[in-house]
């Protein structure tokens, strides 16, 4: 199937998603056998209970076989006149035999309860570490891959898992220790009818290895698609509004329909060739009972054995059977678990933020920056900013501008810290910020976006955001600041109105404003404002930008406009094209200068003279 276009987030990055195999199932066992190695002792424990609940269970045939053949005498006897059943003895047996059932499932409990144990404790940990590993990555993974996909990594791979590893290492240990103390018993009754059972073994081993090379490939490619099926659901659920506005609902189905089609065929062939080995080991196994039926029967006619022992040895070949058909099933598990561990393991090794041993701290900071012939590209080899140099003062406003895709805001990324440069340096009060700490680093900055970000919860609450430690008159002198508290007055609880999740139930607006007010709260050294007034009108946008003038007093900020008129007040203007500063001065020395600001100016004014 041809791989969709997705929208991604701004900015220019790599696009897709990994659409690797499973393709070393040995290598994806190995390391959850590693990550599991804290815990080597329990499944020691594990392992000893299961043997144990495993020798009881298979010596309960032939004592049971005791019992019928005690039955058996007793009859013959009574026949014959010679004596009759003994039934204390038959009930001796019987009370031994529960006895030894009644161990094996105490033994059988205690190992479960400590495997499930395990198995959660593991699938804990891995969504922690994913959880502690999701703030180490760097942006660029998060822009290059859709949200679906990743949540899927951590929601449906590790369950599967969590689940599969439960459930096969309990029926592994289970199964191999079932089918030792099987044979054994059963060479304790008759060599001859053993070897005769066993033959049906090479068989069902060469079958499940044909079922299980033909069903691996299906199992990854439905653990692979289940992703993809998420990360399509999710984003039509988050763009709903755009599908219905665009008519993009047939286009839409018809996507996820071709991913949910390969996912269809996959689970469907997976589940279909590993069904099979069921019926297949039932039908050896039904081979096995015929060969010992017959022999069995004519060793008791000749008094090789007894009647019992067939009993019992019937039921061994039975108990052989059973765990070969379990490990077949536990196969595939294994597959799963396979494929989902290869996907979680990939996440957990991917490629960190580069951290240096050296962490400056910004104490003392005062707004001084400076970027010294800054050079980057989001790809190897494809550079957007070449030679970009500017010393800002504390407490100065710069204003970046130029066209669509000059870098601008790939600037303010690389100010945050979310990329690193390739050459030159970025400096904060002289100390190359590669060598701070990106938490103390994010810590002197607030950010205000062009595209907001609102949680469930109430709007007290997300202004708080910006300062957890503010009070309840602080969020409020905030709220006022940036014009928007009167707008909550009349929300329906006012500062305690509950948010949904994607913020739809007030106007884009409005959500910028409360981001305007959470930037405000937060009072830090350094501004960012990345068209961060594009969504409002231009009575509230005038209201705006005194109140950013007031909270920009004695503090460096970075405007990032398409509007030149909001910025004519500006301290410096930067003006980009193709990643370079062409232009520098305040609005009135680049409009004088006749250049390539100037043309964006007019170009602008005009436009406004045509709409009006």
């Amino acid at each position: 199937m041809a791989e969709r276009r997705r929208p991604m987030p701004r900015g220019p990055h790599p696009g897709g998603m990994s659409t690797e195999k499973a393709k070393n199932l040995k290598g994806a066992l190995k390391q959850v056998l590693q990550y599991s190695g804290n815990y080597k002792y329990v499944f020691l424990v594990v392992v000893i209970f299961a043997a144990a609940a495993t020798v009881f269970q298979v010596i309960g045939p032939k004592v049971m076989g005791r019992a019928t053949t005690e039955l058996a005498n007793g009859l013959m006897a009574k026949i014959e006149g010679t004596g009759g059943i003994n039934f204390d003895t038959i009930l001796h047996i019987l009370l031994l035999t529960l006895l030894l059932y009644v161990i094996s499932s105490v033994c059988s409990f205690i190992q479960g309860w400590l495997m499930t144990n395990v198995t959660q404790k593991l699938v804990y940990n891995l969504r922690r570490d994913i959880s502690e590993k999701i703030n180490r990555m760097p942006m660029k993974y998060f822009e290059s891959r859709p949200y679906g996909e990743v949540l899927s990594r951590i929601t449906n791979d590790v369950d599967t898992l969590g689940q599969s590893l439960n459930m096969s290492i309990t029926q592994i240990i289970t199964s191999f220790a079932t089918i030792i103390g099987v044979i054994v018993m059963m060479l304790s009754i008759s060599p001859l009818l053993t070897g005769i059972a066993l033959l049906t073994i090479p068989v069902s081993v060469l079958l499940l290895a044909v079922v299980i090379k033909s069903s691996q490939k299906y199992f990854t490619q439905q653990q692979r698609y289940l992703g993809v099926v998420n990360g399509q659901v999710e984003e039509s659920f988050a763009g709903h509004t755009i599908i219905k506005a665009f008519n993009h609902e047939a286009a839409s189905e018809e996507e996820f329909n071709e991913a949910n089609n390969v996912l269809y065929e996959s689970a469907w062939k997976s589940q279909f060739i590993s069904g099979t080995m069921r019926p297949v080991m039932m039908f050896v196994g039904n081979l096995g009972y015929v060969g010992v039926a017959v022999f069995g029967g004519l060793q008791a006619i000749r008094g090789v054995i007894g009647i019992g022992d067939i009993q019992a040895f019937i039921q061994y070949v039975k108990n052989l059977t059973n765990p070969l058909m379990q490990i077949a099933q536990v196969m595939n598990q294994v597959q799963s678990m396979g494929a989902a561990a290869e996907r979680v393991f990939e996440f957990l090794g991917e490629e960190e933020e580069q951290v240096f041993e050296e962490n400056l701290d910004l104490e003392g900071f005062e707004g001084e920056v400076r970027f010294n012939h800054v050079k980057f590209g989001y790809k190897p080899g494809e550079t957007i900013i070449h030679d970009f140099s500017a010393d800002i003062k504390p407490g100065q406003k710069i204003a970046i501008v130029g066209p669509t895709g000059a870098g601008k805001t790939t600037i303010v990324k690389l100010l945050m810290r979310f990329y690193d440069v390739e050459g030159g340096s970025i400096t904060l009060s002289g100390r190359d910020i590669r060598h701070i700490n990106r938490h103390e680093l994010r810590e002197n900055v607030s950010m205000v976006l062009q595209d907001t970000w609102l949680f469930s919860g109430t709007i007290m609450e997300n202004i708080r955001y910006g300062r957890p430690d503010a009070t309840d008159e602080e969020v409020i002198a905030a709220a006022k600041a940036a014009h928007v508290h009167h707008f909550i007055k009349t929300l329906p609880g006012g500062y305690n109105m509950v948010l949904n999740e994607e913020g739809t139930n007030i106007s884009a607006g409005q959500k910028q404003l409360l981001t305007i007010a959470r930037a405000i709260l937060a009072n830090r050294t350094l501004l960012i404002l990345d068209e961060a007034t594009s969504s409002v009108d231009t009575r509230t946008e005038e209201q705006i930008q005194n109140a950013m003038d007031n909270l920009m007093a004695g503090r460096t900020s970075f405007i990032i406009a398409h509007r030149l008129s909001t910025i004519r007040n500006a301290d410096l203007i930067l003006v980009m094209n193709h990643g370079d500063i062409i232009e520098q001065g305040t609005h009135d020395e680049l409009l004088a200068a006749g250049g390539f600001y100037e043309e964006l100016y007019n170009s602008q004014f005009d436009e406004t003279e045509e709409a009006s």
